[in-house]
């Protein structure tokens, strides 16, 4: 079994969107935790760290620190999570049934190495 790294990614203001949405309603919010659940449940076996949602940071170069992230860019990374799987192919599969892929949002599934 090898370990994935699933970076979280999505549109600032995604195509079709209006910028800032509506805040779900509580049916709505109550149907988006049975999906994640189901899916968490589904996965458990692969999920090795939900990780988490990502804040502010600093973006650090051989000669600079600079604030960031940075609003301009074309995505911006929300959040990641460790999963472990028998092949990037299973990997993706796990992330592709993640219910955070939507419209104007992706997953990058990347695995790690350890020496």
């Amino acid at each position: 079994m090898n370990n994935y790294l699933c970076i979280q990614r999505s549109q600032p203001n995604p195509p079709g969107g209006a910028g800032e949405s509506e805040a779900p309603t509580p049916a709505q919010m109550e149907q988006m935790y049975a999906k994640f659940n189901a899916w968490k449940e589904k996965f458990q076996d692969n999920i090795v760290d939900m990780g988490g949602k990502l804040g502010i940071g600093t973006v650090v170069t051989a000669d600079t620190v600079t604030d960031g992230p940075f609003v301009e860019a074309n995505e911006v990374v929300g959040g990641y999570m460790i999963i472990t799987a028998e092949s990037l192919e299973k990997a993706v599969e796990v992330a592709q049934e993640s219910p955070g892929v939507m419209p104007g949002s992706s997953v990058e599934v990347r695995e790690i190495s350890t020496p």
